[in-house]
C-alpha cells in the first residue's frame, strides 16, 4: 500500500469511527437502561459532545481526520465534522449555529431521559 493510500484509509477509519460516536452520543440513552457504568460513559459523552459543539476548538476527531487527508494528498475540510457532512447531505443552506442548536437540544433530550429513570427510582 503506499503511503497516500495508506493515509487516506486511516482517514476513512477515523470518519467511521466518528460517526459512530455521534451515533452513540446521539442514541447511547437507548443501550443504557440498566447498565450503570454505560449510563456513565454516554453522559461523559453528551458532556464531552455539548464542549466540542459550543466552544471554540475542533474536535480530536476532526483534527485527525484531516491531518491524514493532507497527508493522502487530499484537501481538508473547514469547520466541524457535523457542518462538513451534515450540511452538505442533509441540511443544505442551514446556518451552522443552527447546527449546534440542535447537536445541543439532541444532548438535552439526553439528560432527560436519564432524568427521568432517576426519578423514577
Amino acid at each position: 500500500m503506499t503511503t497516500p493510500l495508506l493515509f487516506y484509509v486511516l482517514a476513512c477509519v477515523v470518519l467511521v469511527v466518528h460517526s459512530l460516536y455521534i451515533g452513540w452520543v446521539i442514541f447511547g440513552a437507548a443501550f443504557t437502561r440498566r447498565r450503570p457504568l454505560l449510563a456513565w460513559l454516554h453522559i461523559a459523552s453528551l458532556l464531552w459532545g455539548i464542549w466540542i459543539e459550543v466552544g471554540p476548538w475542533p474536535c480530536p476527531l476532526t483534527n485527525a481526520e484531516n491531518w491524514l487527508e493532507v497527508r493522502a494528498g487530499l484537501p481538508p475540510y473547514q469547520g466541524s465534522f457535523l457542518l462538513h457532512y451534515l450540511d452538505k447531505f442533509v441540511y443544505p443552506n442551514v446556518p451552522p449555529v443552527l447546527l449546534t442548536d440542535i447537536a445541543v437540544v439532541v444532548a438535552l433530550v439526553n439528560f432527560g431521559i436519564y432524568a427521568r429513570r432517576f426519578l423514577r427510582r
